[in-house]
């Protein structure tokens, strides 16, 4: 059992450190103002141009098979780098990158999908969740009934992630009413539709600035060869995409949460009242205190669902674990921070109150606490998880 990095690892958290310390923390200025004109985050073009200078750096496709020209670095670094990155706001992601169910394609698919995905030249989406159907799949109304060598589509998804921008999405419908109301798991089958093929997206406004699309198929005809997987077999292919995603959002708040806390730090020391630095304080000494103990559990939380991951077991009960307490745990964090802060904190000339309307989206996306804590007490009575037992 080892809880240190290993050099290679250090040096890679080193150096992704400096990128975002040089490359993005300095564009925040730009992000606020061109948020709060109703602008774009930042230009496609500058997400381009910090993608290749990252790849420069010798990080493309963090997690990406070799074959594929990826680093391969594994989930452990996938969750430190995470971290690293998750402590600006800006918007980034490194390229190189494909979904991770998107490798269950066959040869012609990776050929038009995968590839293209992975070399930047497509960018894709997941979409399973309706306006009836978030955590409860078994509400999935979005059908494809098949006609001679194709699939109609017709349904709604919402909440889809990079939907305005996907020139492909992974879709789940129906193909077997039957199984799918017996049983809630079986039925459900997993498609590739290009947008060409006719779906459409609009935007959805929300309290922060993610902006997320709701995706309409109406009579959509999508080709047998697009079938991702086994028909009937997309509900399996779902919960390992969203499996993946959860611990995932654990290390983006753990990230934040550092980010936040040392702002808090630095600006308990500078602020003065009744001739004192407020980091005097009992009240603001307790609050940091809080907030560093809880930032370093959600990390080990987070790094056992990764770890359980690159042995190759199901780290679906740890990954609940982490999402629920990692989401919450930010939350506390930045109202924390903002608190420190005081009415300076509220105001839109710090990034803080972005981050708190941003942190409230964690405890929802990908698995809500309810759905978390469902799973987690289910495992245990279930006798499928032993308290006590590493995992």
């Amino acid at each position: 059992m080892n809880l240190r990095l290993s050099d290679e690892q250090k040096m890679i958290q080193k150096t992704i450190r400096k990128f975002v310390e040089k490359e993005l923390i300095p564009l925040e200025n730009e992000v606020l103002r061109n948020e709060r004109e109703g602008k774009p985050s930042l230009s496609l073009e500058k997400r381009k141009e910090l993608q290749m200078k990252a790849k420069d750096a010798g990080f493309w496709g963090i997690n990406t098979p070799e074959e594929y020209g990826g680093a391969d670095l594994g989930q452990m670094m996938m969750a430190i780098v995470y971290m690293e990155i998750s402590k600006t706001f800006v918007p980034f992601s490194f390229g190189g990158y494909a979904d991770n169910i998107l490798y269950y394609a066959n040869e012609e698919q990776k050929k038009n999908y995968l590839i293209p995905t992975i070399n930047g030249e497509k960018k894709s989406c997941f979409a399973m969740t309706e306006p009836g159907a978030g955590s409860d799949t078994r509400n999935i109304r979005t059908t494809a009934v098949k006609d001679g060598n194709e699939w109609i589509l017709n349904g709604e998804k919402t909440f889809i992630t990079g939907g305005n921008e996907a020139d492909f999405v992974m879709v789940m419908a129906v193909t077997d009413k039957e199984k799918h109301r017996r049983t809630g798991r079986e039925g459900v089958t997993c498609f590739i539709a290009d947008r060409s093929m006719g779906w459409k997206s609009e935007y959805i406004h929300t309290m922060g600035e993610w902006g997320p699309a709701s995706l309409i198929f109406d009579d959509v005809r999508v080709p047998e060869e697009n079938i991702l997987g086994e028909i009937d077999g997309g509900y399996d292919l779902g919960l390992e995409w969203i499996g993946f995603a959860r611990w995932i959002v654990g290390a983006q708040a753990v990230g934040a949460a550092e980010r936040l806390l040392q702002m808090a730090i630095d600006y308990s020391k500078e602020r003065e009242t009744f001739g004192k630095p407020i980091a005097d304080r009992q009240a603001i000494q307790w609050q940091i205190a809080d907030s560093a103990v809880e930032i370093e559990a959600a990390r080990w939380l987070v790094l056992n669902a990764a770890f359980t991951l690159d042995q190759g077991e199901d780290n679906r009960h740890v990954a609940s674990m982490a999402k629920l307490y990692g989401s919450n745990m930010g939350n506390r964090v930045v109202d924390r921070v903002l608190q420190i802060h005081g009415g300076m904190g509220y105001t839109r000339e710090l990034p803080i109150e972005r981050w708190y309307r941003e942190a409230r989206l964690w405890r929802i996306y990908d698995g809500t606490d309810e759905i978390q804590k469902l799973i987690i007490s289910r495992n245990l009575l279930k006798g499928h998880v032993k308290l006590g037992q590493f995992v």
